[in-house]
């Protein structure tokens, strides 16, 4: 197993005391400790992760990158691989708290609107009922349902809503809404697979806050920001991947890049050495004062240019060459 080195444990300990960072965060954190910018040394970067997670492996732990659905922003932060009685009892989330967590997370997957949020008045009255093992007969359910969860008050729920939200395990929207914190993206991220949650199509992971398609029955999912990227240009095609149903992405894709229009060829002529140098010497009789050049003529010369160009493309004489052999020809 390789050994890490001081550089390794400031960022491990940074994760761990500090919480998931943005992007930006940690890449300062990471020039600090080791002089480099992850911009311009993304392979020191990624090689430096590599080795931390081949030693947190041993632990069941990972240093991992996640996108937070609701602002685009990537997060990093160092999570648990593993669910079981051992790592429950790290946590310092009572038993109803977290029974409150997990269908606070079902609501919000569920919403038929698929905004990736809910109300707090939605939050406070999900049932804790829900999160009983299934399989048994409705009147022995609710006889299987603990004291703890009957006995666990809208009171309760809202400070843990409030702990849950500080803690970064859910987050309150720009509309006052509840949604999934970066800290269950980064640890519910096989939670999400096993559980069937719809995936985005172009980035394939849990389409949470996203748009879906919208011809009835398509499953098709896609985050903001990947609808961006897949429909910025207008030569791709703003259609649905799986049933090629129209996709109205206006709402999300502000600016997009006009086709591009060639300029107009009558007035550009390209540049070439006998080109500059008629021009360098038109320039110098109009700085001595001649200043009203007939328009005729200027047509006429701008064809000679042009004829003198299209011969320079074939020819690669020097321009001090050409004029000797003008002046040969005279």
């Amino acid at each position: 197993m390789a050994e890490l080195g001081w550089r390794h444990h400031a960022l491990i300990q940074t994760l761990l005391s500090r919480g998931p960072l943005k992007e930006q965060e940690f890449h300062t954190v990471f020039a600090g400790v080791t002089g480099k910018n992850p911009a311009s040394h993304l392979q020191l970067f990624n090689e430096c992760l590599l080795k931390i997670n081949k030693v947190l492996d041993f632990v069941q732990l990972e240093l991992r990158a996640c996108m937070n659905q609701y602002d685009g922003n990537i997060y990093y932060g160092v999570v648990n691989n593993v669910s079981d009685e051992q790592s429950k009892i790290g946590t310092k989330f009572s038993v109803p708290q977290i029974a409150f967590y997990k269908a606070v997370i079902e609501a919000i997957i569920q919403d038929e609107r698929n905004q990736g949020c809910i109300t707090s008045i939605e939050a406070l009255n999900v049932r804790l009922e829900s999160q009983v093992e299934d399989g048994h007969a409705l009147q022995e359910k609710q006889s299987r349902v603990p004291t703890a969860f009957r006995s666990f008050s809208i009171s309760q729920k809202e400070k843990t809503l409030n702990d849950l939200v500080r803690e970064q395990w859910l987050c309150s929207t720009s509309d006052g809404k509840i949604g999934l914190g970066v800290r269950s993206f980064l640890d519910l991220r096989s939670w999400f697979r096993d559980n069937d949650v719809l995936s985005c199509d172009v980035c394939n992971e849990a389409a949470i806050k996203a748009e879906q398609c919208s011809k009835d029955g398509c499953p098709i999912r896609m985050h903001s920001y990947c609808l961006k990227k897949k429909f910025y240009s207008r030569k791709a095609g703003r259609v649905c991947p799986g049933c090629r149903t129209q996709w109205d992405c206006s709402e999300y894709v502000v600016e997009l890049e006009e086709p591009t229009e060639m300029p107009p060829q009558s007035n550009q002529v390209t540049e070439g050495p006998m080109t500059r140098n008629r021009r360098s010497s038109k320039s110098e009789s109009v700085a001595a004062g001649d200043c009203n050049p007939a328009p005729k003529k200027r047509l006429k010369t701008c064809k000679a240019e042009i004829a003198d160009d299209e011969l320079l493309k074939l020819i690669p004489a020097h321009p001090a060459g050409m004029r000797s052999r003008r002046s040969s020809r005279n």
